[in-house]
C-alpha cells in the first residue's frame, strides 16, 4: 500500500510531538479520561482535548463514552507494539546517546 508523504507526515509529526508522545506514554497501561489525562501530564485541559483529536484522528488512540465522560485507549493492535519496538530499539541502538548532544 502507498501512502503519501503527508500522510507520513502526519504520522510521524503525532508521533513525534513531545506533548502527544506523554500522552500516549500515560495511556500504555490504562484507559484514562481527560481530567485523568492532565493529572498524569500536568497539562492543560484544552491542550489535552486538541492533543487527543490528533491522536484519535490518526488511530493511534481510541475513545468510548462510558456515561458522561469519555476514556482514551492506546491502539493496542499497532501503536502500543510499535512504542513496544521503538523502546526495544533505543534501549539497543540509542542507549549511547543519553546525555549528548545529537
Amino acid at each position: 500500500m502507498k501512502h503519501s508523504l503527508e500522510t507520513y507526515n502526519l504520522f510521524f509529526g503525532s508521533l513525534s510531538n513531545p506533548n502527544r508522545l506523554k500522552i500516549l506514554n500515560v495511556l500504555r497501561n490504562k484507559n484514562l479520561n481527560v481530567g485523568e489525562i492532565c493529572n498524569y501530564t500536568k497539562f492543560e485541559q484544552t491542550m489535552v482535548s486538541h492533543n487527543l483529536k490528533r491522536l484519535e484522528r490518526c488511530g493511534m488512540v481510541f475513545s468510548e463514552q462510558k456515561g458522561k465522560q469519555r476514556y482514551y485507549s492506546l491502539n493496542k493492535k499497532t501503536i502500543k507494539p510499535l512504542m513496544k519496538l521503538i523502546d526495544e530499539h533505543m534501549g539497543i541502538y540509542c542507549v549511547h546517546l543519553i546525555g549528548r548532544k545529537i
